[in-house]
């Protein structure tokens, strides 16, 4: 390597070597780190570890070009760069290892995520936003290969948003659109789809993103040559280099071990970024993994001895140690002191985080250990509690499991007992499960006063006058007062931009708001969504649209494993709060006509599934959800963009609530719940029912994810003793969700004097045509029989069988 001081502008060689040598202080403390890890796991004190080891260098050269502002969206090698920016110690490496439920001990997810999975914290207590420029920031990291990618698209296109959008207060967020979007992932997850679809619309975009491919031949134990055309993903992507007359991206190729060339490069990659807004793809070649992929297993099984011999050769540090004795910055003596000095300060972190962790569990053991004395004393089963109590003693490093569990056995052995002893172990029981629990299951919503459950409703309100209007007008209408209401609103999708999406709810409003608060996108559905997430994360509110809500399923992996889990996996510390926009309900067709409810609501926890029977409703959800900060899935009724509702004076300011069900309908025999375009048929067919004496209550579930909060259809069931839910998802699917919502949650068994039953789409997909609708999915006939057979049942001198 040669030294070219000119790459550190100019600065004096005593800088210099302070420089290098805090670089390299931090490379070797995160390789003891990497080193100590897998034996923690080995010696069974932690379940996992995935490490950074062999990446040191180039996470180096980028943080030195990482600035206040910019964010990172990587994967689970990156460690060194997360010391490196000040945001990871080797104590907090240790107790993210160890998953301590602190979260000011172990900051990266309170011990939710296994350790190599980072975080920065955007958020105070109260929810709102720290200043965002005025620290250096990360995404909260996944495990799903290439499954950061749409995330950082997002990211990256917020700095185009504040650079170009006017009227936006950027404030906390961004300085005039300079923040870069820094993404990492190793080159065998550069196979992925999401790889490939991030790195076409970004080039597309033209967004301020970096992206590094850490290369070192290898996905686990499959090699290059598996996994990649031409063994080279920066020669495949030659295509999408940039030219004097055609927008792409700058691709640039660097050995992970030259720590000047690694310079340099990356300082090139940030200005090409920050100040032309062009993607640039660093492809990072000869790097090593020393110690193989994972604790789950060795490399020595999958590499020969030549490689092997290569990777200590080669090995980043060691080159890089290599370079400061050969030009002169260090001795060997002084790095030896230096390295024997980190080895001890990662070992006493790792023991320091180590009796952390315990020190509580060990307190709780010892009350425990008291208590069981006491409940042994006066009980007949005396040894078999005793036996317990020996065996919690013999624990010398005891988990949460360990002692509550003790304490759970313990009562069965007590069961009939009148004791204050057997009292002061429920109550114990009860406050270490209180104190415990909500460590593991807090956050999968906002806990915040401005929650989205916590916004009243506000009802349409009309004028003398009523005018009655196509219900994609009133969307039209009202997504025109929230982007006039809200300049950080932004709407996207396919078609949704020049025509208006292809239902005209949007028509017009690209001209009068511009192309990049109202845009069309390319057909990419995991993007579109990635684009929402990584936007939301930067303080805008995203409409991301996908146009069918069968083509949900292409953006599923990212909405269920990034979206919809990054509140609870932050403990609160980021937020997203994109709204996805779709449409869906009783098309005709296969992949056209598809209910995905069932698995959405069960993908999805941690988002709110709302489904609006008409548009007014659909309105009053999307101006309820902007006041709050969580996201959501808002599915349109498709067939009801045509139909006729009545035009309210007040869009913009309707608030549907959510987590209320409405009772549309009253009646006395039997409730009926639905939900979407199904409902409408319910309420047609309720009028019929009255013809032959069944008064029909029908309920709307309205939201799903929440539902029924108030518990209203418990309520409606004690009255009318018997429960029919319907809807067009298959068996099994979001209609057993709800009788289990209902029947479990609400306690509505005692009130009934029926089976609870569903009535659902047969289990195929739906076939094409009116007659292929009718047939596959609920219609009024199907409707009409079931209830009457409902009630028949209770009754059946009055309700003759129909057949």
């Amino acid at each position: 390597m040669k030294v070219d001081l000119q790459a550190n502008n100019d600065i004096s060689f005593d800088d210099f070597k302070t420089q290098i040598l805090n670089d390299y202080e931090i490379a070797v403390i995160s390789r003891e780190c990497s080193l100590l890890g897998r034996r923690e796991v080995l010696t069974g004190k932690a379940k996992f570890g995935i490490f950074g080891d062999g990446k040191e260098l180039p996470q180096l050269a980028m943080a030195r070009s990482f600035k206040n502002g910019d964010f990172r969206s990587g994967y689970y090698r990156d460690q060194t760069f997360m010391m490196a920016i000040g945001k990871l110690t080797p104590k907090q490496f240790f107790h993210g290892l160890y998953a301590t439920t602190d979260i000011e001990k172990e900051p990266m997810s309170a011990g939710r995520q296994m350790g190599g999975h980072f975080v920065t914290h955007s958020l105070n207590e109260d929810g709102s936003w720290k200043d965002l420029t005025a620290q250096k920031n990360s995404s909260a990291d996944i495990s799903p290969t290439a499954g950061q990618m749409p995330r950082l698209l997002g990211l990256a296109q917020a700095s185009k948003i504040y650079r170009n959008v006017k009227g936006i207060d950027a404030t906390k967020f961004s300085n005039n659109g300079n923040e870069v979007a820094w993404g990492t992932i190793g080159n065998a997850s550069t196979s992925e789809g999401h790889f490939f679809e991030t790195i076409n619309a970004a080039g597309v975009l033209q967004v301020p993103m970096v992206i590094s491919v850490w290369d070192d031949e290898y996905g686990i134990s499959v090699h290059a040559k598996h996994q990649t055309t031409k063994e080279n993903i920066s020669e495949i992507l030659k295509g999408f280099q940039r030219t004097e007359n055609e927008k792409g991206f700058e691709i640039l190729r660097v050995n992970g071990w030259d720590y000047t060339a690694l310079i340099h490069t990356y300082e090139n990659a940030a200005d090409i970024a920050r100040e032309e807004h062009v993607p640039v793809l660093i492809h990072v070649n000869e790097l090593t993994q020393p110690q193989g992929h994972s604790t789950s297993g060795s490399h020595e099984r999958y590499k020969n001895e030549e490689r092997l011999q290569w990777e200590k050769d080669n090995d980043c540090n060691k080159r890089f140690r290599e370079w400061i004795l050969e030009i002169g910055v260090s001795t060997d003596d002084e790095l030896k002191d230096l390295e024997k000095e980190i080895r001890k300060k990662v070992r006493t972190a790792k023991k320091e985080a180590w009796n952390e962790l315990l020190d509580p569990h060990k307190i709780a053991k010892k009350e425990l250990i008291s208590i069981l004395e006491k409940v042994s004393l006066g009980s007949p089963n005396k040894v078999f509690i005793t036996r317990i109590k020996n065996d919690l003693i013999a624990i010398d490093e005891p988990i949460k499991k360990d002692i509550l569990s003790k304490a759970r056995k313990t009562l069965r052995y007590l069961i009939g007992e009148q004791t204050e002893a057997r009292k002061e172990l429920i109550d114990w029981i009860a406050v270490f499960y209180k104190n415990t629990q909500h460590k593991y299951s807090s956050h999968l919503y906002s806990e915040l006063p401005n929650k989205a459950t916590n916004i009243k409703s506000v009802e349409p309100t009309y004028d003398e006058e009523i005018r009655q209007v196509d219900g994609r007008v009133i969307l039209k209408e009202n997504f025109d007062k929230l982007l006039k209401n809200h300049p950080e609103a932004l709407i996207f999708g396919e078609d949704t931009g020049a025509i208006g999406d292809v239902n005209q709810g949007l028509e017009g409003l690209q001209e009068k708001y511009g192309e990049l608060r109202v845009a069309d996108t390319g057909i990419r559905e995991a993007t579109i969504v990635g684009q929402g997430i990584g936007m939301a994360l930067r303080g805008l509110r995203p409409i991301a649209e996908i146009q069918y809500l069968d083509y949900i399923l292409y953006g599923l992996q990212t909405l269920s494993d990034d979206l919809a889990t990054l509140l609870y996996r932050t403990v609160g510390k980021q937020k997203a709060p994109l709204i996805i926009r779709t449409r869906g309900h009783r098309l005709e067709g296969i992949w056209h006509s598809g209910s995905q409810m069932g698995g959405m609501i069960n993908f999805l926890k941690g988002m709110h599934i709302l489904v609006p029977r008409n548009m007014v409703k659909a309105a009053g959800f999307y101006n309820t959800l902007m006041k709050s900060d969580e996201p959501a899935v808002v599915v349109e009724s498709l067939n009801g963009y045509r139909l006729k509702e009545k035009l309210p004076n007040n869009l913009g300011e309707i608030c549907t609530p959510i987590g209320v069900v409405e009772t549309v309908k009253t009646g006395t025999d039997i409730t009926v719940l639905s939900y979407g375009s199904t409902l409408r048929i319910v309420l047609q067919v309720a009028k019929e029912l009255r013809e032959v004496g069944i008064d029909v209550e029908v309920i709307d579930a309205q939201s799903l994810l929440p539902f029924d909060l108030n518990h209203d259809v418990v309520e409606s069931i004690k009255k009318t003793n018997r429960l029919l839910v319907i809807d067009e998802d298959v068996p099994g699917g979001c209609s057993s969700y709800l009788v289990q919502e209902i029947i479990e949650a609400q306690g509505a068994y005692q009130y009934l004097d029926s089976p609870p039953q569903t009535l659902t789409a047969k289990n195929h997909r739906p076939a094409y045509s009116s007659d292929g609708d009718y047939f596959s999915k609920p219609n009024a006939e199907d409707i009409f029989e079931k209830i009457y057979s409902i009630i028949r049942e209770a009754d059946p001198n009055n309700y003759p069988s129909l057949h």
